[in-house]
């Protein structure tokens, strides 16, 4: 059961005493906080990128303007750059200016398809970058060189492109050729021009090693995340199957009760019965036969069941004439906690009571009871028996916590509680309501028939 939760006040801010350390502190608090956000941004682009590598960029996100966001970019940048790079070749360098133009367009265009196919883009401005060296070297020699600014910056979009999609060894292989051209196209530039051939090296470099390990990073957290997921489930899984057997082993002694009633009265009709047929004594024997044959196979069930763990659970079950003594010893634990029973002021009333709804009854506030005392410590807690019709009732309420939660106590439990009330009920075809209240406390709410279905899920 959770309640909730109190926040402490917040410790005051340390004084600056001149030394620095408070601003230090701060610093790498805030660039923990930004590596924190951009392994964020780093998983949710990495899922939102998928497994097939021909899909757009951020084709699955939640979304539509984030996916259209890369095309707006890229036509972005590709509209910017085009009429830049027509102008600069053609009044820095001289170009003819439809020379130019087919230039400026193989340069930026591929950043609109490096949106879907990045390596088939890049392969393209590559190609149009080494051939747009040589109208570079014709023109001004003071001019910059072998790449101009407008291919640095392209280049730089595209390596963005390529560091969120490609594996490791391809982003190499990008920056060794790179690497290769900008040296060997920069032997032939003029001494006296700019080189810009280690700047783009430098760039790309950093671009693409930024690039891969953003994305490597986030696809680790989307894994752990992943992974995280499929254990809480294993979990609840196991959990699950931890109560049904406690279950099944607790209601051993209420069934293995009625089979050897059964056992007896079928084995002493015979002699009970004057005047008994012969046939309908055999009948009885078989009844008996059988009835000795499912206690023997329960048996072996429970040997199954019962782990090393378990040997406490041969002490005699617990029904709802033991609630005093349960509330008593959840007073003792500090919770006040106060027990009524409307209509069940005799004890004589508790026998129409079927024994799987009465162990069930006391167990649902028992798992009540306990969470109040991990997650309410203090609380005033209220626990309420009562007969409907053809049903118990059992209503546990606990206010807001008195006192604040520690550490051990908000992480300590079993992690059976309302996993093993919904089996309990269930068990016996009743229902359960669970919930907060708007005062910070929380309700427990089980209807329990006192006619077991013959199938819990009827």
């Amino acid at each position: 059961m959770s309640t909730a939760p109190t926040s402490p006040e917040k410790p005051p801010r340390p004084p600056d005493d001149g030394s620095g350390r408070v601003g230090s502190r701060r610093m790498t608090t805030a660039v923990r906080r930004l590596g924190d956000r951009l392994a964020s941004a780093g998983a949710t682009l990495t899922t939102a990128l998928g497994d097939d590598r021909s899909e757009p960029l951020l084709a699955h996100a939640p979304r539509r303007w984030m996916r259209l966001l890369p095309y707006l970019i890229a036509f972005g940048f590709t509209a910017s750059l085009i009429p830049v790079t027509t102008q600069v070749l053609a009044n820095d360098y001289g170009v003819g200016g439809g020379l130019a133009a087919a230039i400026g367009v193989a340069q930026s265009a591929p950043l609109i398809l490096a949106v879907s196919r990045p390596l088939a883009a890049w392969y393209i401005m590559i190609t149009a970058a080494v051939l747009g060296t040589i109208p570079v070297f014709q023109g001004d020699a003071h001019r910059a060189s072998p790449w101009t600014a407008m291919v640095i910056v392209g280049y730089l979009v595209l390596c963005i492109a390529l560091a969120l999609r490609e594996s490791r060894r391809t982003l190499i292989k990008i920056w060794l050729v790179t690497v290769v051209a900008s040296i060997v196209f920069g032997i032939f530039r003029d001494s006296t021009s700019q080189d810009t051939g280690v700047l783009l090296i430098v760039l790309s470099g950093g671009v693409l090693l930024l690039g891969a390990l953003l994305r490597e990073r986030g696809e680790t957290r989307r894994k752990l995340v992943a992974q995280e997921t499929i254990s809480e489930a294993e979990r609840t899984r196991r959990t699950l199957l931890e109560e049904r057997a406690r279950i099944a082993r607790e209601l051993h002694d209420v069934v293995a009760h009625h089979m050897s009633v059964i056992t007896v009265q079928a084995d002493s009709a015979p002699y009970r019965l004057q005047g008994l047929p012969r046939e309908a004594g055999k009948e009885f024997e078989s009844i008996a036969a059988g009835a000795r044959a499912s206690l023997t196979e329960m048996r072996r069930l429970l040997a199954v069941l019962r782990s090393e763990e378990s040997r406490s659970d041969l002490v005699p079950q617990p029904g709802l004439t033991h609630l005093p003594q349960l509330v008593e010893a959840t007073v003792r634990g500090g919770v006040p906690a106060h027990l009524s029973y409307p209509e069940l002021a005799l004890v004589g009333e508790l026998a129409q009571v079927p024994p799987a709804v009465d162990l069930s009854a006391y167990r649902i506030v028992q798992e009540a009871l306990s969470n109040v005392v991990r997650h309410a410590p203090g609380a005033l807690t209220q626990v309420s028996i009562s007969l409907d019709d053809d049903a118990l009732l059992v209503v546990v309420v606990n206010g807001p916590a008195a006192e604040p939660r520690s550490p051990v106590e908000s992480t300590v439990g079993t992690g059976h509680g309302l996993i093993g009330m919904n089996e309990r009920v269930r068990l016996v075809g009743g229902t359960l309501d669970v919930g907060p209240l708007p005062d910070g406390g929380f309700r427990v709410a089980a209807r329990l028939p006192l006619t077991v279905p013959d199938s819990p899920t009827a």
